[in-house]
């Protein structure tokens, strides 16, 4: 049973991303005493496979990295643990590494995987680099991430867009501005209609995504005295996993309209692709059995995205309620800790095959 000062090992190791080597180091330590693991670290990223004769592979995923904070302020309190990163994701982590531990039989292969810099760009994610040196460590035929979920399945997830929207105008003394066209002005406009979106949802093999809008920064202004030609803000859009990059630009121009101008610029500086629910998957289907909960969209972005380039169908499960994430209140639970490696265990335990029958 996965203990709180197991949890609390790791999240006094401080790992905000880019510095998770110390942590690496320690799962890798842990990990290694088991010889019935292959185990191997890439950079900060760890690797451990099992290599029994079973042909048929689960990947357990998660990151080591935490949001920046103070890890000397964790403490438990009965059986609460307060502290950075304790829910996103260092609950988890520690019921990863107790079950890769036990040696108890299982009827499939197992890749567990702890990987770097999943919480900043990106393009600097430990998992792509392991995909780019070690592309054979992430085979497998279903995946899970450990992303906090409280404890069920939260399917797919949705498409990160952040878009710059540059608006136009004409500079001019701040005495005379009717000689010119102030670009804060229109931007101002084009916030306020922003603030008014209303969400589409969309129902997917039965749950619910919820996109949502966003402005995120604006930039604008030459001088006191000058009305400005030039200011732009960068929106964040959450994408339902039904719509691709284009559709989503397209849907976003023609939601600005009018606002926007011939000449006006919109400029896609970073995109996240989503990942489809895949709740048809009859072993990720055993997995919202075995939880007992009904399963809801994951309405933010994970790297079950990035598993479904992989070619790899995945969800997310994982200790924790996932509202609690990178708050400065973060905790995690006893139970709710040892009810994640409970249910995760006895799936792989009795991971189905394509026909429905145990392997």
């Amino acid at each position: 049973m996965t203990t709180l000062e197991d949890v609390l090992a790791l999240v006094a190791i401080d790992s905000v991303s880019t510095n998770e080597s110390a942590l690496a180091k320690y799962v890798y330590e842990h990990l290694i005493v088991n010889s019935d693991l292959e185990v191997e670290r890439i950079g900060d990223n760890v690797i451990a496979r099992s290599v029994g004769l079973h042909s048929f592979r689960v990947l357990v995923a998660g990151h080591l990295d935490t949001v920046p904070g103070d890890v000397t302020a964790s403490v438990i309190e009965g059986d609460v643990l307060h502290g950075l990163g304790a829910c996103d994701m260092k609950g988890s982590l520690a019921g990863m590494i107790d079950l890769a531990l036990d040696k108890t039989p299982r009827p499939v292969e197992v890749t567990w995987v702890f990987y770097a810099r999943e919480e900043i760009s990106r393009s600097q994610s430990g998992l792509l680099e392991i995909a780019e040196l070690r592309p054979d460590l992430l085979v497998a035929d279903v995946a899970v991430l450990a992303e906090p979920t409280g404890g069920r399945v939260e399917a797919g997830c949705q498409g990160t867009l952040r878009i710059k929207i540059t608006l136009g105008g004409a500079r001019a003394h701040t005495a005379r501005p009717f000689t010119g066209r102030n670009a804060i002005h229109r931007l101002g406009d084009l916030l306020s209609f922003v603030a008014l979106y209303q969400p589409r949802e969309v129902q997917l093999e039965g749950v619910t995504y919820v996109e949502q809008l966003q402005a995120v920064s604006v930039e604008g202004g030459v001088a006191p005295n000058v009305v400005p030609d030039v200011a732009s803000c960068v929106l964040n859009h959450r994408v339902a996993p039904d719509r691709t990059l284009d559709q989503a630009v397209q849907w976003l121009r023609d939601f600005l309209g009018e606002l926007l101008d011939e000449q006006d610029v919109v400029e896609v500086k970073d995109w996240a692709p989503s990942a489809s629910p895949e709740l048809m998957n009859p072993h990720l289907t055993r997995l919202v059995e075995i939880s007992g909960e009904t399963p809801q969209a994951k309405v933010g972005w994970t790297d079950v995205a990035t598993f479904r380039e992989f070619g790899i169908p995945a969800t997310n499960f994982g200790a924790g309620d996932p509202l609690r994430a990178h708050r400065s209140d973060e905790y995690v639970t006893t139970d709710e800790v040892n009810r994640f490696a409970s249910v995760l265990g006895e799936w792989l335990r009795s991971t189905p095959n394509t026909s429905g029958t145990s392997i």
